[in-house]
Formats: C-alpha cells, sequence, structure tokens
C-alpha cells in the first residue's frame, strides 16, 4: 500500500523511490518537447538516480504527484534550498507530465504542497522563479495565491542559458 505524504480530491504526494524509475523517467521522456524551454528533469535512469540522492540532502525534499485513482505519476513538485533558522524558507521546482496537462492537478499539488509546507514543515515563505515567457506557470502560481515580488535577469542557468525569472512567494500567513 502507497503511503502519502499529503492527499487531496484527485492527486496525492509521496516521496520519489527507486521503483519508481522507469515510470518517472518515461514521463519525462514523453514530456520533453513539453517541458522545453522551461525544465531539464532527469529522464534517464542515471539521472533519476542522482535526482533521488538529491532529494536526501538535508536542504532539499521532494514529492512525486501522483493521481488518486490509479496512483500513476503525473509530475514531481520539490523543495530547494530549505533554510531553516529565521528564514524558514524555500525555492520550488515542479513540473507535470505533458499528458496530464492543463486538468487542475498541478494546482491541486501545490495547494496540498504549499499546506504540507506550512504547516507540518512549519516554514514561513516559499518562493518560485518562473521564466517570464513561461505563461502556464505564472498563471499556476498566481491562481495559487502566491504575488510578484520582481525580475532577476539572468538569475538561473537552463539548457545552457542564463535566463531572467520573476520572482513569485507565498508566505505562510497568506494561506
Amino acid at each position: 500500500m502507497t503511503t502519502f505524504d499529503a492527499t487531496g480530491e484527485r492527486v496525492a504526494l509521496r516521496r520519489p523511490a527507486a521503483a519508481d524509475t522507469e515510470e518517472f523517467t518515461a514521463l519525462m521522456r514523453d514530456s520533453r518537447e513539453f517541458h522545453f524551454p522551461w525544465i531539464d528533469p532527469p529522464r534517464t535512469a542515471e539521472q533519476y538516480e542522482a535526482y533521488l540522492r538529491s532529494r536526501q540532502a538535508p536542504g532539499d525534499d521532494g514529492f512525486l504527484i501522483c493521481a488518486r485513482q490509479t496512483n500513476a505519476i503525473v509530475g514531481f513538485i520539490n523543495l530547494n534550498s530549505i533554510v531553516r533558522r529565521s528564514f524558514q524558507s524555500a525555492y520550488l521546482g515542479y513540473a507535470v507530465g505533458a499528458r496530464y496537462a492543463r486538468q487542475g492537478m498541478m494546482a491541486e499539488a501545490m495547494s496540498l504542497l504549499t499546506s504540507y509546507a506550512f504547516d507540518v514543515m512549519k516554514l514561513h515563505r516559499l518562493e518560485a522563479n518562473i521564466q517570464p515567457e513561461n505563461r502556464s506557470s505564472l498563471a499556476l502560481v498566481q491562481r495559487c495565491g502566491f504575488r510578484r515580488e520582481g525580475l532577476s535577469p539572468r538569475y538561473l542557468q537552463v539548457f545552457g542559458q542564463w535566463r531572467d525569472h520573476e520572482r513569485w512567494a507565498l508566505l505562510a500567513d497568506q494561506t
């Protein structure tokens, strides 16, 4: 039986495991064009293994987004660079598989994750950095209550190029 960390109406969040390699990487390979040029998720067993190791670091956490009816992996959502003490903050990284896009699953997963991060992990702030041309991701964070804080020029290297990103944040007392 699968153990979930957070459960919603249509999706649930759980930690990734080595047994998920084939399903996860197949979904990401099938979604390559959909994700380009926004994100370059693990598409091989070696990349997925590195992803799993990265989620074991004390400053990082990650969840698979699963369809409740089938338990199929539909995407992932990560908490990166978790800082404790007086900051209590993390950066988000996320993607949904192309065949599950535009069905509201990522919005539900984002809501589950923000509740988990604020209520269980006791974080104060979540930040999402999004390329300005990624209209779908910008619409997602807006729907989920994040507010735009500004633009960071050449903020992150994606596919070998430094790209501008808009900074969006949500605070625990804003949910």
